[in-house]
């Protein structure tokens, strides 16, 4: 066989998209290259069956484009041809296939968007970059809608993108039922009925593959779940997901989306994030089928609205943050913070239930829906004045769904608040009330919920109202915070003074809470 090629054309381990219009035709001259690379498992600490998950479905996509009659090099982790690097591995297999041109599909991360853009530059063969043909918006519409505002708010680019590509609207051109958001109607907290769906996701044994990478020197956390292996690694497995959602879940998505239950992870929540972020799945299909089950009666409004406000509203949008505050968002801390993360972060021994349950949950399974993330995990981070920086790495390792384009909006500026409020315009953190009203954490608990000082106490109550004392000069006149700051102007000064000294201490020994 000829082994020479003109065209080698890169897919990345987030561009599983089998029907990019690439594929829609086999041509001889050209060669489809996925690669396994020490570069990508190793510029963050990542969890086990994130690494399986993106390794696994790399696989079965050469498969599958091989049985589609394409050409495909495939690049494995212990290849000892791999130079363990994107671009010094494009360059010797572009030597070594005598190739003219190399194409790829823009990143979705900035890192490596500018390595290949550069790389690019240096080069004496032709390159070309095109579009993902996956996200309903561009990179920068985001920022062009917003310009000279001072706060992008998400609502207005959901409204936006509602009327752009007609979703849920009604003969008029407004929004069914005359209302945009039922997000107040999705609010309630699960007392054990209706049941929890069946897990539709399938079971891989990927203990060969598991072997592989450990053999390679690639470092992890988490538990790698290899022999039962719960992810979708192709298109089909991910449209029979999305089957079971649509039809046995969505109905109670909307009333349970910020529920949290102790015995109960996955409740009502689709998992289909990182069949998304893979591009398995198309965002429009999603949204589509969605809108579909509410037309035909199969899910009610509300729950349907709060599916597609998460995917036509806030995916597009973080996408669109991303790309307007890159570089350098990561390393924004407008509050300052920077205590370490407490080691049970990476192990999820603390005496907090909510914080072993959330974290726990995390590295058992690479999986917490976002009111886990934000309410239980993020907030306890901003109220102890944790280092945004090592928060946003925490997250971007430890969830199958993270991806620097969707994670670090969310942590860096929906989470941690440290981007100044250019996403939220007040900081996402309660005290201890929420999460006893939105789960069943606190029961059994070391700490005691209701206690605001002592020993006992419920950390999350005497850091809440501390945190909102350090920093009255950033909140202080935010109209959305009035409330607060009128709770804490009413308390005596004693009750402050016991409720800064319990904070103190806190922030003082993390470790051992």
């Amino acid at each position: 066989m000829n082994q020479r090629a003109k065209t080698l054309r890169l897919v990345l381990g987030d561009q599983l998209n089998p029907r990019h219009s690439w594929f829609a035709q086999v041509d001889d001259d050209v060669v489809y290259v996925l690669m396994e690379v020490r570069q990508e498992t190793d510029y963050v600490l990542h969890h086990a069956q994130k690494i399986l998950a993106i390794f696994a479905a790399m696989r079965d996509f050469a498969r599958g484009l091989r049985a589609g009659g394409h050409r495909v090099r495939y690049v494995a982790i212990d290849d000892e041809s791999n130079r363990q690097s994107l671009t010094e591995n494009l360059a010797a297999l572009a030597r070594h296939y005598g190739a003219e041109r190399v194409e790829w599909q823009s990143p979705d991360e900035w890192r490596v968007d500018a390595q290949l853009r550069e790389w690019a530059q240096a080069q004496s063969l032709s390159t070309c970059e095109v579009d993902t043909e996956h996200f309903l918006t561009g990179r920068h519409d985001l920022a062009a809608m917003f310009v000279g505002r001072k706060q992008w708010l998400m609502e207005r680019f959901y409204r936006e993108m509602r009327r752009r590509f007609n979703v849920l609207l009604d003969d008029t051109g407004g929004p069914e039922s005359g209302q945009w958001n039922f997000d107040h109607d999705n609010r309630k907290p699960w007392r054990s009925t209706p049941p929890e769906p069946a897990d539709a996701r399938p079971v891989h044994d990927h203990q060969a593959l598991w072997r592989t990478v450990e053999r390679s020197g690639v470092k992890s956390f988490g538990d790698p779940q290899a022999s039962e292996f719960r992810w979708p690694v192709n298109r089909t497995e991910a449209l029979v997901c999305l089957d079971a959602f649509i039809e046995q879940t969505l109905p109670h998505f909307g009333d349970f989306e910020d529920a949290m239950s102790s015995s109960h992870q996955r409740l009502f929540h689709s998992l289909l994030s990182f069949s998304l972020n893979v591009k398995m799945l198309n965002p429009r299909e999603v949204i589509d089928r969605a809108e579909a089950a509410y037309r035909h009666g199969k899910a009610p409004l509300p729950a349907v609205e709060g599916f597609i406000r998460q995917i036509l509203g806030w995916r597009e949008y973080v996408r669109g943050i991303y790309w307007a505050q890159m570089p350098g968002y990561a390393s924004c801390n407008v509050l300052n913070h920077d205590a370490p993360l407490p080691s049970w972060f990476w192990s999820g021994k603390t005496q907090m239930r909510c914080l072993q349950l959330a974290i726990g949950q995390s590295l058992q399974t690479a999986h917490a829906h976002h009111i886990q993330r934000l309410m239980v995990i993020g907030n306890f981070a901003l109220l102890a004045g944790l280092s945004p920086g090592e928060v946003h790495r925490w997250y971007l390792g430890v969830y199958i769904d993270a991806f620097e384009w969707v994670e670090l909006p969310n942590t860096v500026g929906m989470s941690q608040w440290a981007d100044g409020g250019r996403i939220a315009t007040k900081p996402y953190v309660s005290s201890a009330a929420y999460l006893s009203r939105m789960s069943d954490y606190c029961k059994g608990c070391h700490y005691d919920s209701k206690q605001r000082v002592g020993e006992r106490a419920c950390p999350y109550n005497a850091l809440y109202w501390d945190f909102f004392g350090r920093h009255i000069e950033v909140f202080g006149r935010n109209p959305r915070l009035a409330m607060v700051y009128r709770q804490l102007a009413k308390m005596d000064t004693d009750e402050r003074d016991a409720l800064r000294a319990r904070a103190t201490e806190l922030r003082a020994r993390l470790e051992t809470l």
